[in-house]
C-alpha cells in the first residue's frame, strides 16, 4: 500500500469540506493510505508572501519541517498551499535561506492533481471504475498556481497542460478543447476589486459555457469557490450560466461509486445532481 504525509490546509477543513472528503474517499478507494500532518499551521496563502517576506517562508518551513520527519512525500491538495510550499523549497535548497525550523528540503511535495494523474493511478482507476462518465462534457480549469511558474511546478506543458484532461477522459468523460484552463480567476479580487472579478470570472464561465461543457473540473479550492459561488454576480450581465463547478477528486468518486457522492454535491452552489441524472450518471 502507497503511504504518503498529507497537508490538507486551511480552506479544506472549511469552505472547501467537500474537496478534503471526496481527495480522502477516491485515495481509499485506491488503497492509498495519507498520514494527516500532527499540529499542522496555515502555510500562509494568500497574503503572508505580500506583506512579509520572511513569514512566507517561514510559515511553510515550519509544515515542511513537520513532514520531513516522516520520511514519506508529502501530498498537497490545495494549489496554494502547494505553490507555497514549493516556494519555500527553492528558498532553502537553493538560495540557502535559513528557517526556524529543521527543514532540510528532503521531502517531496506531490501536489495531488499530478499525482492521481499519472498513468498507473489512471489505469488503477479505469479497472475500479462502476459508472464511466460516458456523455458528460466537460472543460478542465487549471487555473494559475498547478502550473505557474514552472521552474516551480516543473510542468512543462503549462500554457496548456494536459494532465487533468487525461483523467477525465480516463474516467469516460469528454474534456472539450478550450482557449482559458489556465487563466486567472481573479483569487482574492473578489474582496477588493469586484469589478474586475466579475469580468475575469464571466470570461471563464461564458466561455465554457460557448464551448458546449456540462460542468467545469478543477483542482483548486480558490477557482472553485470563485466560480461556484460568484456565478449569480455575472449572470445578470452574461445570460443564464448555470454551470456545476466540480472537483475532478468528486468525478472520480462519482465514477467509482463511492457512497458519500450526494454529500459532496450538497455543498455546492451550483448544484450538479440535475445535471448528471439527465446523463444518466446519478
Amino acid at each position: 500500500m502507497k503511504e504518503f504525509s498529507y497537508f490538507p490546509g486551511c480552506s479544506l477543513h472549511g469552505t472547501s469540506r467537500e474537496f478534503d472528503e471526496s481527495i480522502r474517499g477516491v485515495l481509499d478507494l485506491l488503497d492509498i493510505k495519507i498520514h494527516e500532518l500532527d499540529d499542522w499551521s496555515c502555510c500562509g496563502a494568500t497574503s503572508a508572501h505580500c506583506i512579509d517576506e520572511k513569514l512566507a517562508v517561514e510559515l511553510p518551513a515550519r509544515n515542511l519541517a513537520i513532514a520531513e520527519r516522516s520520511n514519506r512525500d508529502l501530498l498537497v491538495p490545495c494549489a496554494s498551499c502547494y505553490s507555497r510550499f514549493k516556494a519555500a523549497e527553492v528558498e532553502v535548497k537553493e538560495h540557502s535561506r535559513k528557517v526556524s525550523f529543521p527543514y532540510k528540503g528532503d521531502v517531496a511535495i506531490r501536489f495531488a492533481l499530478d499525482y492521481l494523474s499519472e498513468p498507473a493511478i489512471l489505469e488503477q482507476v479505469k479497472k475500479r471504475s462502476v459508472k464511466p462518465l460516458s456523455g458528460l462534457k466537460a472543460v478542465c480549469y487549471y487555473g494559475c498556481l498547478p502550473v505557474r511558474p514552472p521552474k516551480l511546478t516543473g510542468v512543462k506543458d503549462y500554457e496548456n497542460p494536459q494532465h487533468m484532461d487525461r483523467l477525465i477522459r480516463s474516467l469516460g468523460a469528454e474534456p472539450l478543447q478550450w482557449s482559458y484552463k489556465t487563466d486567472c480567476c481573479g483569487a482574492s479580487l473578489m474582496v477588493t476589486r469586484i469589478d474586475l472579478f466579475k469580468k475575469l470570472i464571466g470570461k471563464i464561465l461564458s466561455r465554457a459555457k460557448e464551448t458546449g461543457a456540462d460542468c467545469i473540473v478543477v483542482g483548486c479550492s480558490m477557482c472553485q469557490m470563485n466560480l461556484d459561488t460568484r456565478q449569480e454576480d455575472v449572470e445578470k450581465d452574461l445570460g443564464g450560466i448555470d454551470l456545476p463547478i466540480l472537483y475532478y477528486t468528486e468525478l472520480m468518486g462519482l465514477a467509482m461509486g463511492h457512497k458519500d457522492i450526494k454529500k459532496w454535491f450538497r455543498r455546492h452552489f451550483k448544484d450538479p445532481v440535475q445535471m448528471l441524472s439527465a446523463r444518466g450518471l446519478m
